[in-house]
């Protein structure tokens, strides 16, 4: 599921150029997959309580890989929006049910270092699909995890554990789960934290593009970086949600979030453009990090649905971040840095007071 995700990011300049569309528009290959992604994952967290996890995982991973080959097959833009759309709805499996296996099978104080080291590895595949989206054809970001998950697939299906959840019928306490306030806070700000993040992030390959006139190549490279420190970034952050508490650890990224907005809104050399997203890429991991294991703090009778709740929030705050970030950038890259870093010191003063005794 990592693979293309990030790397669609930075493939936007090249599929508009195939297609003969405006980046802006060819964009929403972006959000389609997010928004869709958002809304499906509400589903696959109380589905665990019908079916076995191992069967939603192996069910969904063969058809998020089915709908990978026909993205990579595209011949026009609204075959590729569908091929999107599906990959959205199949790929938001995996981070619920993961989630839920790290709530589950791992004690409290030692389920930062679980949340960093499952959400480093999915760095590491998105930095592989990063990387290749500087030198293949942007085919093949999609074609590769198709193929690859359908030969891996048997594998999965010997070898994959199940949940220790006893089954019954099918309930959804989102209701109940949505009247605790500590749920309500801590959604608050992952939905706000996304929505900068991505309003940012998912226009950075149209920036370099526009404003730098940087290649394919100096594009992918630049994006690669903030995905290279946030498979250190999550494994950090996780750490230190279990040393130094969940609250520190997101505010630290808040910070390097802040610094990281106010250089890229300068015009820079691309040797410090480098090394801002170095420290773009940490300030998201941290708070990526930190507020995952909160969740994982949670009562155990509200963790499946906090846990799709989290992909929810943050695909649907994804989205919505790419179409404002979309439309603020229009207005100027200026502008739109200036908006979201004003945002973000807002978040900042109001942090502690919606995650404050999380940790």
């Amino acid at each position: 599921m990592a693979f293309s995700v990030v790397a669609t990011t930075a493939l936007v300049p090249s599929i508009a150029g195939e297609f003969a569309l405006s980046q802006f528009l060819t964009g929403k290959v972006i959000w389609i997959y997010m928004l869709t992604y958002g809304f499906a994952a509400l589903i696959y967290g109380p589905l665990t309580r019908t079916f076995h996890a191992r069967r939603i995982l192996l069910t969904c991973s063969l058809l998020f890989s089915l709908a990978c080959l026909l993205t990579a097959g595209a011949r026009t833009m609204n075959t590729l929006f569908a091929g999107r759309f599906l990959m959205g709805l199949f790929g938001a499996s995996v981070i619920p049910l993961s989630l839920i296996y790290i709530a589950h099978h791992t004690e409290s104080t030692n389920r930062g270092k679980s949340v960093g080291l499952f959400f480093s590895l999915a760095f590491v595949s998105s930095l592989l699909g990063l990387i290749l989206s500087g030198v293949i054809y942007w085919r093949f970001i999609y074609l590769i995890p198709g193929i690859a998950g359908i030969l891996f697939w048997p594998l999965a299906y010997f070898y994959l554990p199940n949940l220790k959840i006893d089954l019954g019928a099918f309930r959804v306490r989102y209701l109940e789960a949505l009247k605790d306030r500590r749920i309500i806070s801590i959604f608050t700000y992952i939905f706000i934290v996304s929505l900068i993040y991505h309003g940012t992030q998912q226009w950075l390959g149209v920036y370099f593009s526009t404003e730098y006139a940087l290649s394919q190549f100096l594009i992918s490279i630049l994006i690669t970086l903030t995905v290279l420190s946030g498979i250190f970034g999550e494994a950090i952050g996780g750490f230190y949600a279990d040393k130094i508490g969940r609250v520190k650890t997101v505010s630290l990224g808040l910070l390097f979030m802040i610094l990281s907005i106010t250089l890229l809104a300068l015009k820079l050399p691309f040797l410090i453009l480098a090394v801002v997203m170095l420290l773009w890429g940490l300030g998201w991991t941290f708070n990526h990090s930190g507020t995952s294991t909160m969740l994982t703090d949670l009562p155990e009778e509200y963790v499946n649905e906090a846990a799709s709740l989290n992909s929810s929030v943050r695909f649907i705050a994804g989205g919505a971040g790419a179409g404002l970030g979309g439309i603020l950038m229009q207005k100027g890259f200026a502008f739109g840095f200036t908006v979201f870093l004003v945002c973000l010191f807002l978040l900042l003063l109001f942090s502690k007071r919606l995650l404050v005794n999380r940790n």
